[in-house]
């Protein structure tokens, strides 16, 4: 095993033994879903970035996988939706991280009438080689994992995650971003890396590692302010502001002229008919705002019309619209 994932091994298993509720800033309020409770103990070993829980990605009984279990809630949220034995599938490397899921399990039932315990299926694993089948699972998701692996175990991770999804399956990310350049100082001090801070790329690097892998379609979802390191109290000579970002990237088929990525643009049609169509699969209805994908949004502008609005990136997606 490579030192910084050591290092990080390290970490989270005293963050199981002894839960952390500083380790790392989750910008997002606890899911209110009718029926769920979620443990105390499971909010303080929330150790997530954001929420990877996405109620329109988990209809029909998705069989769901969760890498790197925390205390369990994003595991139990899942459960939520998949209330069937071994429905969902939790993976971690940290023998006291399953343990201490196992006993918050135990309290769930507790406070859940209809939570088992045998909903969720928690196996010793690496990210790097999942112990899980081919093409078997429909919802992916790791929260606040993959920005902590060097650029070729990143590569693995997402390549083992788009193995194991089925066709149009999704993998659901939540992790932190930096836009600005990191000092090797930064970059190279392995328990930063493991708290989730000084391996943080910037989007559109993100972007790249997912469509590299073969993902047809990525989805921006999200995009919040998570973190500063400053000079103060960091190795840096500038204050340095970090984003956390939850993203979906889809198993689609990768289209001829490259991949569907989502930013949350829209456009806008205000010309004098009733709609615009560009004879390529995109109708624009009057004054009605479409979302679109940034290769949708480049081949509008390019026509050069006065009648056509097209907003910036909004790095808020939630669905619809086309490409």
């Amino acid at each position: 095993m490579n030192s910084y994932l050591e290092t990080t091994h390290d970490v989270y298993k005293e963050a199981a033994l002894t839960p952390d509720v500083g380790l790392c800033c989750t910008t997002n309020p606890i899911w209110e879903l009718p029926g769920l409770k979620i443990p105390k103990i499971m909010q303080e070993m929330n150790y997530g970035c954001g929420s990877t829980v996405h109620a329109r990605d988990l209809t029909n009984n998705p069989k769901m996988l969760y890498v790197g279990v925390g205390g369990g809630m994003e595991l139990l949220q899942f459960a939520y939706f998949n209330r069937q034995k071994g429905g969902v599938i939790g993976v971690d490397v940290v023998d006291e991280m399953l343990e201490a899921s196992r006993k918050n399990f135990i309290e769930a039932e507790a406070q859940n009438d209809w939570f088992k315990s045998e909903f969720v299926d928690l196996k010793k694993g690496n990210a790097l080689n999942l112990p899980v089948d081919d093409n078997s699972i429909d919802v992916a998701a790791q929260n606040c994992l993959f920005n902590i692996f060097k650029a070729e175990d990143l590569k693995k991770a997402i390549a083992e995650m788009y193995r194991v999804l089925k066709p149009h399956g999704r993998l659901v990310m939540s992790d932190p971003t930096c836009e600005q350049p990191m000092n090797e100082d930064l970059r190279n001090d392995e328990r930063l890396r493991a708290l989730c801070l000084s391996g943080s790329l910037p989007i559109a690097d993100y972007v790249k590692a997912l469509t590299d892998a073969g993902f047809g379609t990525i989805e921006i979802r999200a995009r919040k302010p998570y973190r500063i390191l400053d000079p103060k109290h960091y190795p840096t000579d500038e204050l340095i502001y970090i984003e956390s970002i939850e993203v979906a990237a889809i198993k689609d088929p990768m289209p001829e002229d490259g991949p569907c990525i989502f930013t949350g643009k829209a456009a806008i049609y205000y010309g004098e008919d009733d709609y615009f169509d560009d004879k390529k699969g995109h109708v624009l209805l009057k004054n009605q705002p479409l979302a679109i994908c940034d290769k949708t949004a480049g081949v509008l502008a390019n026509l050069n019309r006065h009648d056509i609005f097209i907003s910036e990136s909004t790095y808020h997606y939630d669905g619809g619209g086309c490409c």
